[in-house]
């Protein structure tokens, strides 16, 4: 009988551990970005279209243009625009690492749901995560372009990724966009991705 529970307690203990270890940790990039944008002082309309939950399919590229200390906001649908940043902004520094190369990718997919039916909020690295090398010297940029069917095209490879399911490659074999942690309080809130 003794034998028996230990054996017990050793499959509940092992089941336990690959539970631990199926987590998040390939899904999202190990790079910590600490973007936050408050939407409702810059009134961005292009940003807002992606943080929108009842516009999914439309993805907005985040950038920083240090010449003018300013956001710059492009769609996949077409639309893009500026904002400079703010006094509080400039002082936090949350604009000093977006993505790998100065671009993310963020955006509710129109392809994918939560367990409560709502759509998935989306933030991708805007490199081609088969191309790009962060360590590299020197460092060489690989942008995606985004599609209005929502797809982020490489240049280089021809790569296709589906930034509405998740960021897959759809064309060929590789790995599938890298993705960070992200939320937003609705389009015209805040945008938070790290």
């Amino acid at each position: 009988m003794r034998k028996r529970s230990c054996w017990i307690v050793s499959l509940a203990l092992l089941a336990g551990a690959l539970v631990a270890c199926s987590s998040d940790n390939d899904t999202f990039s190990k790079l910590r970005l600490g973007i936050y944008i408050d939407n409702s002082t810059h009134q961005d309309a292009t940003l807002a279209s992606a943080m929108n939950s009842a516009s999914p399919g439309v993805f907005c590229h985040i950038g920083y243009e240090a010449s003018s200390r300013s956001f710059v906001f492009s769609s996949n649908q077409g639309g893009s625009s500026r904002s400079r940043l703010n006094a509080k902004e400039m002082e936090m520094g949350l604009f000093s690492r977006i993505g790998m190369n100065n671009g993310v990718i963020v955006g509710y997919g129109n392809l994918s749901t939560t367990d409560t039916g709502g759509y998935i909020f989306y933030a991708f690295d805007a490199q081609c995560p088969n191309c790009f090398n962060y360590y590299a010297t020197p460092m060489k940029s690989y942008p995606l372009t985004m599609t209005a069917a929502g797809l982020a095209v490489c240049a280089h490879c021809k790569r296709q990724y589906n930034m509405n399911t998740g960021g897959n490659c759809i064309n060929d074999s590789g790995k599938g966009l890298i993705r960070y942690r992200a939320t937003t309080t609705g389009a015209l809130g805040y945008l938070v991705v790290n």
